[in-house]
């Protein structure tokens, strides 16, 4: 069990076959969490006690030979911007500070339907709002590879729990990156699907044309297996599509005849030139598994990290304002009126760069302004889109390096807010155009630092994200591995 407990489709097999109990890989999931997470600091809350009736729960149902979902006794973080139903959703910040949800998000649902063990909550970047893992009201997450370096974010304390190996699977969230980004950095698989492929409902906004449900595992089965839970319409999400789900872990196969599109813009001036020497080598490898590799230009590539701030800020100053003090969370300033009471409760409960992105918002949407930033920025998101479409006509794949550089060390970036938005360089365009994306490990730096290959499709093509990074990771074994901890 303890070898295989980094899988979650061997737990859950474990657990269906009777082979283990699902209240014995709770144990084992607290043991991991209670040696590990002091150093690594990905939890900002761990319901021990609900895991425990969760996994009770699984095994009398097995007990009683009732039939036990495809995720059955397996344990799972979910990001602190997540509602569950009796538990705290913060979202790193302390204008959520004392939240109880009344809810829970329809994929908390989803996983407790098919058997998941829900572990608690993990650390995040304020609202989602940061690369790093930084901008929390708990601190920062460090990298399991090395704790004096970030593991990335905004899904830093997700990606953290699974490359420590202290839970197989958790869920994060994909704005402009912020799953794959950090899987990349803690050398783990991470999956950001087409936009409305899985339901956002109970998910905290930051973006809303942006935000994905994205899980986070140590290997691409796992993703593919979870994505199989998590997918599909929900009448309380509009945005959600109404498209079929297919059998995703159906997805592997060989690599003769699959076309891959490599951007020359991808492989710009700010990659990091071990980065740069390991994504060509992972490159080499899909070739040599039979994959042809097809040179393309997306020239509005070079465009995507305005666009995306323009856009992002602007959708989260609106989405942000019903934090006011009034209806929940945290209060200040209450003997003054009313605007008092406002500037109080959001000077003291919102951190410097959520403050900051609030008025970037403000600023591109005000009148007089709102064509020349925000409109034209919607503009550009249409060519971006249009690149995308045009190269996928050529290719069934596009490969690039998931992050410019590896994991930073903390504290370097906090305060030089371009250097960390420029971080997301890679990733944003694929949240611009909607369609799915992953981020596979390819290797380590001569420091011992992992680095990711980012693979993305047409939309709703997971299943020839799935076959590809499959067959790379069986060629490389790069999955195997986790830090020594």
């Amino acid at each position: 069990m303890k070898d295989g407990f980094a899988s979650a489709g061997a737990t859950a097999s474990a657990v269906r076959n009777g082979e283990v109990r699902a209240a014995e890989v709770a144990s084992l999931c607290l043991e991991r969490i209670h040696a590990r997470d002091p150093a690594v600091r990905a939890f900002v809350e761990v319901d021990e006690e609900g895991m425990r009736e969760q996994a009770a729960a699984v095994d009398a149902a097995r007990d009683a030979g009732r039939a036990l979902g495809p995720l059955a006794g397996v344990p799972i973080a979910i990001k602190d911007n997540y509602a569950r139903r009796g538990h705290g959703a913060t979202c790193g910040s302390n204008i959520l500070e004392g939240f109880t949800s009344p809810y829970s998000a329809t994929v908390v649902e989803r996983l407790v339907e098919a058997g998941a063990v829900i572990v608690g909550r993990t650390n995040m970047d304020e609202f989602a709002m940061g690369s790093s893992t930084e901008h929390s009201r708990y601190g920062a997450t460090h990298n399991p590879y090395d704790t004096t370096r970030s593991p990335g974010g905004s899904s830093g304390g997700s990606a953290a729990a699974v490359a420590a190996r202290m839970v197989p699977l958790a869920l994060g969230s994909d704005t402009g990156g912020s799953v794959r980004q950090p899987a990349a950095l803690c050398g783990i698989a991470g999956l950001k699907p087409t936009y409305g492929r899985i339901s956002r409902f109970g998910l905290v906004a930051f973006g809303s044309s942006l935000d994905c449900v994205a899980p986070l595992a140590t290997n691409i089965e796992d993703l593919a297996l979870v994505l199989g839970v998590l997918a599909g319409v929900d009448p309380r999400d509009s945005t959600s599509l109404d498209a079929p789900v297919p059998d995703y872990e159906q997805g592997h196969g060989d690599l003769q005849g699959l076309r891959i599109g490599v951007p020359e813009e991808y492989f710009a001036d700010g990659l990091d030139p071990e980065i740069e020497q390991l994504t060509r080598a992972a490159l080499d490898t899909l070739g040599g598994l039979g994959a042809d590799l097809v040179p393309l230009s997306m020239p509005h590539t070079r465009y995507a990290i305005p666009t995306y701030y323009l856009v992002a800020t602007a959708e989260a100053s609106s989405n942000l304002a019903r934090y006011d003090g009034v209806r929940y969370g945290r209060r200040a300033g209450g003997d003054g009126d009313l605007q008092e009471m406002y500037l109080a409760t959001r000077s003291e409960g919102f951190g410097p760069e959520v403050q900051r992105r609030i008025l970037l918002g403000c600023y591109c949407l005000r009148q007089g302004y709102v064509d020349e930033w925000y409109l034209k920025a919607t503009k550009v998101r249409t060519l971006i889109r249009r690149d995308f479409d045009l190269a996928l006509e050529k290719c069934d794949v596009i490969a690039s390096p998931t992050s410019p550089i590896p994991a930073f060390a903390l504290g370097e970036k906090i305060d030089d807010p371009l250097a960390m938005y420029l971080c997301d360089a890679l990733t944003t365009p694929a949240n611009l155009a909607g369609i799915p994306a992953l981020s596979v490990p390819c290797g380590f730096t001569r420091g011992g630092l992992p680095a990711g290959l980012q693979l993305m499709g047409g939309a709703l093509e997971e299943s020839t994200l799935f076959r590809t990074a499959g067959a790379f990771e069986r060629a490389t074994g790069f999955a195997e591995p986790g830090p020594e901890l």
